[in-house]
This record gives structure tokens, sequence and C-alpha cells, in this order.
């Protein structure tokens, strides 16, 4: 193998791509950050190769990221400075187990940084911005079914876009989508949404294989419709209408759409584990952020035991 950094970023990313069965997007991501620190390496330290890098160079490149701008001429964040470092200590790793001196990636620490907060609708604010749909239109009836499965399964944005019609089993009231990391997992729809995807599938005249359509722009009418499949960009956007809509307080998107599903199940008693599954989370230290939101034990311990209750 030859100690060149590109070449070595190339079959870092077969091995993503081949072993890992790492996605179109992960690969796309991690291209991009291992291009950024290999342009910045050759620029900086000409003539040094992967045994030069030692700590000394990761923080002279965590303090290049630090003052890094984005496209709009913003510094980057914490958390996205976080993610290149990431993605150099994954490709460090990776050099070292084919036995390439370099790095131990062990000793790159990531600072903390401030957690996110977590959104998520109460079951009336679901209702109000279910809604808010205007079913006498197809298009409303498109925008009611996408609301109500979102809320029903959980689903990523993503795994939403990508579904067919023959992946969806509304009489079993259940499919299976393949998310992150390309592991398969089955999601179930509840009575309601269902309902509401046969409403929206029975108006529909066409033959196109996406379940979800666009209704702009021009219309393919001869192929199998896969140009007229919603693009994700186009569902953030139907949601964001729909929360203006309906006044909800909250800066609500499809994630916090994912949020309220695994909230309403684990509050009204879905235990950790089975959330973990529904949600196709790899570790449940993942699923265990909300814990602190849903445990109705913690609760009753506050309103018991603190003085500012009557």
């Amino acid at each position: 193998m030859d100690n060149e950094l590109p070449g070595l970023i190339d079959q870092f990313l077969e091995y993503l791509e081949i072993e890992k069965n790492c996605s179109k997007l992960t690969l796309r991501d991690y291209r991009h950050y291992l291009q950024v620190f290999s342009d910045w390496f050759s620029s900086t330290l000409p003539g040094k190769s992967i045994e030069d890098i030692d700590l000394a160079t990761i923080r002279k490149y965590r303090v290049f990221l630090a003052n890094k701008q984005n496209e709009k001429g913003e510094t980057l964040v914490r958390v996205t400075q976080n993610y290149y470092v990431i993605a150099l200590r994954s490709f460090l790793r990776f050099l070292i187990k084919n036995d390439f001196k370099t790095l131990e990636p062990s000793k790159i620490d990531l600072p903390r940084t401030e957690s996110r907060s977590l959104k998520f609708l109460e079951k009336d604010q679901v209702d109000r911005l279910v809604t808010s749909c205007d079913t006498s239109k197809e298009e409303g009836l498109r925008d009611r079914a996408i609301l109500e499965l979102l809320f029903s399964t959980g689903l990523r944005v993503s795994e939403l876009v990508s579904l067919n019609h023959e992946q969806v089993n509304l009489e079993r009231r259940e499919f299976g989508v393949i998310g992150k990391g390309r592991k398969l997992r089955i999601v179930f729809v509840s009575d309601r949404a269902a309902d509401w995807v046969k409403r929206y599938l029975n108006v529909r005249k066409d033959n196109f294989k996406p379940l979800f359509i666009r209704y702009s722009g021009k219309v393919d009418e001869f192929g199998s419709g896969e140009k007229m499949r919603l693009t994700a960009r186009s569902v953030e956007r139907i949601v964001k209408k729909y929360v203006r809509r309906a006044r909800i307080p909250v800066d609500a998107t499809v994630h916090t759409l994912r949020h309220s599903f695994a909230t309403d199940l684990l509050r009204n008693g879905a235990d950790l584990r089975s959330v973990q599954e529904m949600l196709g989370h790899k570790n449940i230290a993942t699923t265990q952020i909300y814990t602190h939101i849903t445990n109705p034990q913690l609760r009753e311990i506050h309103k018991h035991f603190h003085s500012g209750n009557k």
C-alpha cells in the first residue's frame, strides 16, 4: 500500500463502503472531512507523511478548524469541528489496523460539547399539526399521510422519501426499512396513519413507484415515476409549513416528530429496548436521551420531595 494521503483516504473509503456497509451519505461526509485534512496537511506540512502525524499536528489542525469558515462565512460550531476530528480518528484507526505507523487515535480527545435540547410535541400539538392539512385536495391528503406516518413510525426523512408502494403493507400495519448503516428494521403503522395513507393512495390515479410524489414541476409521464419522488428537503418544508399554520410554539422538524414518536411510546409504558429497536438505534445509549423526560418515577420523586410542591 502506498503512503500518499489521498490514496490511503480512497482505500479507507472503499473499506467503509465494502466492509462497513456505510451509506452513500456517510461516505460523502467522510470524503469531505478527510479531504479538508489532506489539503491542510499537504499545504501546512509539505513533505511530511502519515508517520509524522503527532499530537502537535492535531493541535494545529484543530486551531485551523476553529477558524475555518463555512459557505456563509461563519466559523464552524464546536459540534461540526468534532465531526472532522472523529473522521480523522476513524481514518487513523484504519491505518493502524493495516500496519501503518502513525498516531494512535485513542490519544486524540474530543472536547465536551453542549447537549442539544430535545424537542418533541405533546399529543395535542401533534393533533393540531396533522389536522391543519386541507384534505379536500390530493396534495393535502399526501401531507396528512406524511405527518401521520412520521409520528406513527419514527422514520427518518431519508427513510420516508425512499418508500415505494409495494413496500408498505397497510393490512399488516408494518413494513421494513433500511436505515443508518444499512441496518434493516421493522416499523409499525398506527390505525390512524394507515387510514390516511389509504385515503391518499385511493385518490392517486398514477402508477408511479414512489409512495409520496411531488405535485409541482414537469410530470414524468412515461417513466417509473422516480423523477416524481418527493425529496427530503421538500418534506422538511412541508413539516415547517404546517408547524406555522398550526401555530405550534416549537421550531419542529421531521426529527422532532421522531422524538415525539419515541416520547409518546415511553410515556405510555414502552420499554427502552423496544423503542431502541423501533428507532433503529445501534446503541442503547442513543435512546437513553429520552429517559430524563419520560421517567415517571423521577417526576414522582420531585413531586413528593421538593419543598416547592404543596
